[in-house]
């Protein structure tokens, strides 16, 4: 199925869904007629989202005492470190050297606040060797959207499974349960926590009614089920973790319907938007999905793309301009060259340049950029994003201290000569 916002459907055998009703006396196989609800009920009928669920077994069943368990850089467990207003960027986090699963190989690198905060954000890393083994994931504190640059993962959850290969992205919704599973690996990526209001496609405004991320071309899975015994079920609550262990399968779903539901969505479908006279348009053009604040014309969160394209603008400096922001900037590369960087931004790097923080061009990059013929040119085999934030995205420990981290990073900027007095 295909859609963004849509009302969707799904059963494993007909009868399930009932016409013109979501609770009834008695559904098919008596299974278990149980909503999630992604809004209060009373929010605006354009942003509400809620799917009603038929199942084997209500997830009230597999609440049966919980205990508080620690993992090592993750959530809570992640010290933040002040480290200043500084350009930071990392190298591609190293493979595990032991079995590792999605769970595992979390660590968070940056946070803006509290969890419970609607407004904030983390933003996190994993990598993973192994798929995760009757364990599953439930984040009571905000929607996940996955950025993977390595392998290939099935991400399993209530309403079905969704398969990510490098340059897609999958969004998962808050409180819904899932696992991943590791097809080819080592896998690695990195995640948008979203605390805020739901991410949803941007206002195309003079742009018209069709371009950049078009809703035909996001995925929606269609209901699976398992047989299964004995998972241990760890719920991310208010920025801590908890275990329920040995429940039955969570995923136990026959049929569903409604408009809260995972998402993927494959970069190389964004359609792009440039200038084609002179100047760069700012990066904003370039948006994926965004996640509203209470200021008008500012996001909470913009989750921006870099995919392939072609540059025809006359006269101008076509890389990205040096830049301080008030807004703050976590970058990655998912794969190829990124513009802006001749060197050192690599596939699975990473770059946190927070609000005011002057960042651009490298040295190298800024020559190029200045000399370079002015045909037109096209950005092939190019995929890097961005998560912008209206906050601070303060760092954690393990990020600052991280042997991936590259301490030499402000020497990209050194040999910028000043220029002469201008009379």
């Amino acid at each position: 199925m295909s859609g963004f916002g849509n009302h969707f459907s799904s059963e494993l055998v007909p009868g399930i869904l009932v016409p013109r009703q979501n609770n009834p006396q008695k559904v098919k196989s008596d299974l278990y007629a149980e909503q999630l609800s992604g809004t209060a009920f009373t929010a605006p009928r354009g942003e509400n989202r809620r799917t009603w669920m038929y199942r084997a077994l209500p997830s009230v069943s597999r609440e049966m005492g919980q205990e508080r368990v620690a993992f090592e850089n993750f959530a809570a467990d992640a010290e933040i470190l002040d480290a200043g207003p500084v350009p930071m960027r990392w190298s591609p986090r190293p493979e595990p050297h032991k079995a590792c699963d999605f769970l595992d190989g979390l660590i968070t690198l940056g946070k803006d606040g509290e969890s419970f905060d609607s407004t904030s954000l983390s933003v996190h890393s994993y990598v993973l060797n192994q798929s995760m083994e009757r364990r599953a994931l439930k984040n009571h504190d905000g929607e996940l959207l996955i950025v993977p640059y390595a392998g290939e993962i099935d991400i399993v959850t209530e309403l079905g499974s969704l398969h990510l290969t490098p340059t897609d992205i999958a969004l998962i919704p808050r409180g819904m349960i899932f696992r991943v599973d590791l097809l080819k690996g080592p896998a690695a990526g990195y995640i948008c926590e979203n605390y805020g209001k739901p991410f949803r496609l941007p206002d195309l405004g003079p742009i018209g009614a069709n371009g950049l991320a078009n809703p035909k071309d996001f995925i929606v899975p269609s209901a699976r089920v398992e047989e299964a015994e004995g998972y241990d079920i760890y719920s991310k609550y208010r920025d801590r973790i908890w275990v329920t262990r040995g429940t039955p399968t969570p995923f136990d779903v026959y049929g569903w319907q409604g408009n809260l539901v995972p998402y993927k969505f494959n970069l190389a479908n964004f359609v792009t938007f440039g200038s084609i006279s002179v100047d760069s348009p700012d990066p904003s053009i370039n948006t994926v999905l965004t996640s509203p604040s209470h200021e008008p014309g500012t996001a909470s969160i913009d989750f921006v793309a870099f995919c392939p394209r072609w540059q025809v603008m006359e006269t101008t400096f076509r890389p990205p301009y040096f830049h301080r922001n008030v807004m703050s900037e976590f970058m990655g590369s998912i794969q190829g060259v990124y513009e802006g960087k001749a060197t050192g931004f690599v596939p699975g790097g990473a770059s946190l340049h927070n609000r005011m923080v002057p960042h651009g061009p490298d040295v190298d990059t800024y020559r190029n950029g200045t000399t370079a013929d002015l045909a037109p040119h096209k950005l092939d085999n190019t995929y890097a994003f961005m998560f912008e934030s209206r906050l601070p995205i303060l760092p954690t420990k393990c990020a600052v201290e991280a042997v991936w981290r590259q301490s030499d990073y402000l020497r990209c900027w050194e040999g910028f000569e000043k220029r002469m007095t201008v009379k």
